[in-house]
Formats: structure tokens, C-alpha cells, sequence
């Protein structure tokens, strides 16, 4: 069974940092890309970084450019999020994804190019 699990949410103050995780797994699955997206209460699911290893290539939203840094292991099918300079408007549900076909350009962006899913984990930064 194909699976994606996230870890890493929290509580934290405006400013300071968090780590999340993630990791695909499953009987010959293989991503070719991961990112991570974000819901926060009465608002639609959003992009917020990703990475295509077919590619080589790290995306971001524009909300998070500078602040969040993407990383991963291809050959461990992991990816992390780490957070830094959070801000209250960061409050959300992460939700970590993967992608089994190769996507690249504007279809990282969207939620549709993307196979599984994680439960995902809160994240709630307060002022």
C-alpha cells in the first residue's frame, strides 16, 4: 500500500522555527516529485514548496521564498520542510505529497499533479 506520512508539526511562537517530515512509501513506488501544501481554516489547499529530483529543481510559493527551505533524500523517498521566521498567517494544516509521474514547471504548483497524500500536521504559530 502507497502511503505518504508527515511529522514535525507544532506550536510555535512568530518567529522562530519548525521541521517538518516526510516520507513515501509503498510496493514499487517511486516519486519523481514531493512538495508540501498547506490549508488553513475556511481557505483552499495551497502550494508551498516541492521538489522535481527529474528535474533538479526546488519550488516555492512566493509567501514562503526565503523562509522556507525544501530538502530531500530521493533514495529514502523523504522530504523536509524547514520553516524558519514563521509568522501567525503560517497557521495551517502541511499537508506532504507525491507525484509517481514526472511533472515540472507550472503542474508542481497544483494539487492535481499530485498521487498521495499525507494526513497531514498542524502547524499553528502564535503572535
Amino acid at each position: 500500500q502507497v502511503q505518504v506520512v508527515e511529522s514535525g508539526g507544532g506550536l510555535v511562537q512568530a518567529g522562530g522555527s519548525l521541521r517538518l517530515s516526510c516520507a513515501a512509501s509503498g510496493r514499487s513506488f517511486t516519486p519523481l516529485a514531493m512538495g508540501w501544501f498547506r490549508q488553513a481554516p475556511g481557505k483552499e489547499r495551497e502550494f508551498v514548496a516541492a521538489v522535481s529530483w527529474t528535474v533538479g529543481y526546488s519550488y516555492y510559493a512566493d509567501s514562503v521564498k526565503g523562509r522556507f527551505t525544501i530538502s530531500g533524500d530521493k533514495a529514502r523517498n523523504t522530504v523536509h520542510l524547514q520553516m524558519n521566521s514563521l509568522k501567525p498567517e503560517d497557521t495551517a494544516v502541511y499537508y506532504c505529497a507525491a507525484a509517481a509521474n514526472f511533472i515540472s514547471g507550472s503542474a508542481v504548483y497544483e494539487k492535481n499533479s499530485y498521487n498521495v497524500w499525507g494526513q497531514g500536521t498542524q502547524v499553528t504559530v502564535s503572535s
